[in-house]
């Protein structure tokens, strides 16, 4: 999740129970401690460890959001990837130099009246007066960002989800055919941009046709 405007209020949801975790510990202004370094050996000890903590129930555990963290910094292109079994799977990454963050205490007072949750978008409460912006992954092959992949039907549920919202909606998605039909159809604006590939399974960091779909703006 990544935002450039900074609300002092707002309900961030994410299917990816590990992000959200990670949130909650910047929220209490998480300061690093676990060892982190540019090392395929030691990478594949802190994945193990992460996996671990999964299996004991302890995915919330200030551990598992400091490991979650350099996984992520650490792995192959910054992708975040869980196979079925739920388990974090993704190689070690071929950086020459990483900078890693280990105080995040400023984080704190931003996300102050913030409230994290992880779920399925549709049970996520919208109330008078809220604005909703939706990021939902690429429609592309890659699906597997938690245990549970976003496919397909996942992006039309969301699509009509979305608009049948009484709010002001904003959505982003890669500009595929399919995902510029769904959203004219569901009657949204559509604003067109080139986009950076901040994050790709292959390394293609060319830019990438994206959407702004909007409605009641």
């Amino acid at each position: 999740m990544t935002m450039s405007v900074r609300p002092t209020r707002a309900l961030a949801n994410d299917v990816n129970e590990h992000a959200i975790h990670f949130y909650r510990w910047l929220q209490r202004g998480l300061r690093i401690d676990i060892r982190m370094e540019n090392d395929s050996s030691l990478y594949y000890q802190h994945r193990a460890r992460f996996n671990e903590l999964i299996v004991e129930g302890k995915s919330s555990s200030r551990e598992s959001s400091e490991l979650f963290y350099y996984l992520n910094r650490t792995c192959y292109n910054g992708l975040c990837r869980f196979n079925r079994a739920g388990f974090f799977n993704v190689p070690f990454g071929r950086y020459s130099r990483i900078n890693y963050v280990r105080d995040f205490r400023n984080y704190s007072e931003a996300f102050r009246d913030w409230e994290f949750t992880s779920g399925d978008f549709s049970e996520v409460e919208i109330a008078k007066g809220d604005i909703v912006y939706a990021d939902p992954p690429y429609d592309v092959e890659f699906t597997q960002y938690s245990s549970t992949p976003f496919g397909w039907d996942d992006q039309v549920r969301l699509g009509e989800w979305l608009s049948r919202l009484r709010v002001p909606v904003i959505l982003s998605n890669q500009a595929t055919p399919r995902i510029v039909r769904l959203y004219e159809q569901l009657g949204f604006r559509l604003h067109f941009l080139d986009a950076p590939r901040m994050i790709s399974r292959t390394g293609d960091r060319t830019r990438a046709p994206e959407v702004l779909a909007t409605r009641g703006l």
